[in-house]
């Protein structure tokens, strides 16, 4: 099926509830990845999502929405905070596809920033594959390893 990426309107509910159901099924794989009971995302309300700030893109087969990305722009920086694909569609390139978007509707973009646990490798090769390196690692919550990623672009 055909992937489409457009922008998400966190105004709508039915739009912020996928999200919220999305990111609950994508983010229940990497909590058992990094050993952890929950994750922030796993228990946000949709009220909470509503007001985080963050701009998002989706990937939708028909009308299902099956991934999204959101960020948060300051001038040439671009810090992503999420990406969520539905584990019915891993590794089907969609992931890939939300970030190539999200390239193309942020121009101007000097560097990029991303972290995800360090114990959860498909992430990690995503972001590597597309030009993130490693330029951090910390603990959260106790014991959970997160890796913080980067990548520079040159200004034109």
């Amino acid at each position: 099926m055909t992937v489409e990426i457009r922008a998400l309107d966190l105004g709508d509910r039915h739009t912020v509830d996928a999200i919220v159901a999305l990111q609950r099924a994508s983010y229940r794989i990497e909590a058992d990845l990094l050993g952890a009971r929950t994750l922030p995302a796993l228990t946000e309300t949709p009220r909470q999502l509503r007001n985080c700030g963050e701009d998002f893109l989706g990937a939708y087969e028909g009308e299902r929405l099956v991934g999204a990305v959101s960020w948060k722009r300051d001038g040439a920086l671009l810090d992503i905070h999420r990406m969520v694909v539905h584990p019915d569609r891993f590794r089907r390139g969609i992931a890939a596809r939300l970030l190539a978007a999200l390239d193309e509707h942020e121009p101007g973009v000097e560097r990029t920033v991303v972290a995800t646990g360090a114990d959860n490798p498909p992430a990690r090769r995503l972001y590597e594959r597309h030009g993130f390196t490693p330029v951090e690692e910390r603990v959260v919550s106790g014991s959970i390893g997160i890796v913080m990623y980067e990548r520079r672009v040159s200004p034109a």
